[in-house]
């Protein structure tokens, strides 16, 4: 049986890191991987559908590394202080 123990605050940290790394490593792969279809199938092998769709990929990517670091940034939520719960 495996016991929990508590994290410390550099192992949550570096679990985000790993995590944000491992998403930009893939959707900057799919995104490489639809720009080379795009760039074969559609505009007669130039290089920008690649580069365009890559950076979409790593965009999305940095975005939601931003929000695993930055939870306010997440449309919709609201931060409550504990001051403010007590009223």
């Amino acid at each position: 049986m495996s016991s929990e123990k508590a994290s410390s605050s550099e192992n949550i940290v570096s679990q985000k890191y790993d995590r944000c790394l491992a998403d930009l490593l893939v959707k900057a792969g799919v995104g490489f991987s639809v720009g080379v279809v795009a760039s074969v199938i559609l505009f007669r092998r130039r290089t920008w559908p690649i580069a365009l769709s890559t950076g979409f990929g790593m965009g999305a990517a940095y975005a939601d590394c931003d929000r695993s670091f930055n939870p306010a940034r997440v449309s919709g939520t609201r931060i409550i202080s504990q001051t403010d719960e007590s009223k």
